[in-house]
């Protein structure tokens, strides 16, 4: 189908969690519509089917996640049904051109990432639409033999013209009326290899002045000599999809074809291929029905497979998985968890209205996921050397702090105060401005400010160094023996400011990479927009940076909360225990206006 631009909308909203396909399933249950169907060895099949059918000519992005929790999460919550409920995964591969194995892999990779699975009853149901390449040649054949579908020898052109448009209707082609039986002999000899691509195409005979295009007599099969990356070289004409996937779900048995809004002008053609194959004898009722939701739209990103190849061959983006890309590969490595992305879906519900969500939803429900599973750190993202003068440069103060402040049985994160510590070089500043309750130095006769180090002593600013350009490059404080936290006589000390620390004896240096959105624009594709043009410059940033011991031993795509910073993860890739490297997933609470 050609590309669509999106609409430019008139505001954001969150949609309403709507439950119109249970509705629907609901009342095929409560009539037990599917409740006496048997599979090819007699044994009763599920009441609820549905599937996944992604083409594997690119990776998962974000909108197939919704497609993925809807139809797999159907199949789990619809498990009480007569004989069970499940979901099959498929692999729509019949366009050799532009499908790889690299793209099955990852596909497979990104469903049971999401938590889910395929097998029922121990039986795995993952298919391929090309595992029904034989039958849908022998299905074809049937419907030339019925008179139902004629081989056509116009151009690619001649034919998209003779189709008219919304305000013209079809021509019929000049051979729509040859026999079926030269039909026939036609199609065997395009299956046999004789005539080169687009000599010929395989045409279903519907109705040239139908009203909606998608039934002037469609396309189903055409000559494409290229190797397919299961069938090999076996075939050289294959079929469309609009052939393919109503004769997959109908072999399937499938109860619930779910697809998303763009195709419901081409429910009718679903409908006209399975009741068509009924007639000849292939199919019996109850045929498998499509049901159609919206799409997501989210803002400050895009969805186009076009579009997010043209991001990574031209390098503005560092690959398929890079954090910023709505990939589910890029989702994964900026940090979001499955339960995240599962807990957004479910909060935007299914609807037939297109609708915006904006990115704020999804990067809620990450917060709202890790809030609570997070273990918690002190990093120091921008470091600057605090000299505490009057702290003895042999000793080194025992500290603690909970690995989670409501979790107290998940124990504690042990580090030590030392004479130097790197601490932001935010929280200083020669000259404060209002309402800064950091460090600043002693001024017009006025001591300098008074902080506590979290878990550890108060100090209080005694000054400052800086380099020959004028660049604070060491903050200097004194502290207060009896000030540490979790003593009584802590209690004396009552300070505003609160800063996070690291040990310069004990930090271990790591690269942290700071990700924002990809697009500064909300809707960077809508209307007659150049995406590129949305590219935030600045959605990439690369800090040096501190961290405390605990952190020392953290395995990839382990998340973290570092204190007063945001969300963070150990990259899946490039961390290592020697290098680390932690990716920012998501901030503390939403920037973006």
């Amino acid at each position: 189908m050609s590309e669509k631009k999106n609409p430019i909308p008139s505001k954001f909203e969150t949609l309403e969690v709507s439950n119109f396909l249970r509705q629907i399933i609901d009342a095929d249950l409560a009539q037990g519509k599917h409740s006496k169907r048997l599979d090819s060895s007699g044994k009763p099949l599920p009441s609820v089917i549905t599937r996944f059918p992604p083409e594997p000519n690119g990776y998962l992005h974000i909108g197939h996640a919704k497609s993925i929790c809807l139809n797999f999460g159907l199949a789990r919550d619809y498990a009480h049904a007569l004989n069970g409920a499940r979901c099959n995964m498929r692999f729509d591969d019949t366009n050799p051109s532009k499908e790889e194995t690299e793209y099955v892999d990852s596909i497979i990779d990104a469903v049971r990432w999401l938590g889910f699975d395929w097998i029922h009853e121990g039986v795995e149901h993952q298919h391929y639409a090309s595992d029904y390449f034989d039958q849908l040649y022998e299905f074809a054949e049937k419907l030339i033999e019925g008179n139902k579908a004629y081989v056509d020898s116009q151009s690619a052109d001649e034919i998209h013209k003779n189709r008219g448009n919304f305000t013209q209707l079809g021509t019929n082609s000049p051979f729509r009326n040859r026999s079926p039986e030269e039909n026939l002999a036609l199609f065997r000899e395009m299956k046999s290899g004789k005539y080169p691509d687009g000599a010929h195409v395989l045409r279903l005979k519907i109705d040239m002045s139908h009203p909606n295009i998608v039934l002037r007599d469609p396309v189903v099969y055409r000559i494409r000599h290229a190797h397919h990356h299961r069938t090999g070289d076996k075939w050289c004409i294959y079929p469309l999809y609009d052939f393919t996937h109503c004769i997959s779900d109908a072999l399937e048995n499938i109860t619930h074809s779910i697809c998303t809004l763009e195709f419901e002008n081409n429910r009718p053609l679903y409908d006209w291929v399975l009741e068509a194959l009924k007639e000849v004898g292939v199919f019996k009722d109850p045929l498998p029905k499509q049901y159609e939701f919206a799409r997501l739209n989210l803002t400050y990103a895009i969805t186009s497979k076009r579009k997010l190849l043209q991001l990574v061959e031209e390098k503005r983006v560092d690959g398929w998985d890079d954090p910023r890309m709505p990939t589910l590969v890029g989702i994964r490595r900026r940090g979001f968890t499955p339960e995240s992305i599962r807990l957004f879906c479910e909060r935007i519900g299914v609807s037939k209205a297109d609708s915006w969500i904006d990115m704020s939803v999804l990067e809620q429900a990450l917060r709202d996921d890790l809030d609570a599973r997070a273990e918690r750190a002190f990093v120091v993202l921008k470091p600057l050397k605090l000299i505490i003068d009057n702290f003895d440069a042999n000793h080194s103060e025992p500290c603690s702090a909970p690995k989670h402040p409501h979790h107290e049985d998940w124990g504690r994160r042990e580090f030590n105060l030392s004479k130097e510590l790197w601490i932001e070089e935010d929280d200083f500043m020669i000259e404060p401005v209002k309402g800064f309750f950091r460090l600043y130095p002693p001024a017009n006769g006025e001591a300098g400010s008074r902080v506590r180090l979290r878990h550890g002593f108060v100090i209080e600013c005694t000054g400052y160094d800086t380099d020959a350009s004028g660049k604070v490059i060491a903050v200097h404080a004194n502290y207060f023996p009896d000030s540490k936290s979790g003593t009584p006589e802590s209690n004396n000390y009552k300070v505003k400011g609160n800063l996070h620390w690291v040990s310069v004896k004990e930090g271990i240096k790591a690269e942290i990479r700071v990700y924002d959105r990809l697009f500064t624009d909300p809707h960077p594709d809508s209307g007659d927009k150049n995406f590129l043009d949305a590219i935030n410059q600045d959605s990439k940033q690369i800090l040096n940076a501190y961290l405390e011991p605990s952190l020392k031993d953290a395995p990839a795509e382990q998340r973290f909360q570092f204190e007063r910073h945001g969300y963070f993860v150990a990259d899946r890739i490039d961390h290592t225990a020697s290098k680390p490297v932690f990716n920012l997933c998501v901030g503390l609470k939403d920037t973006w206006k």
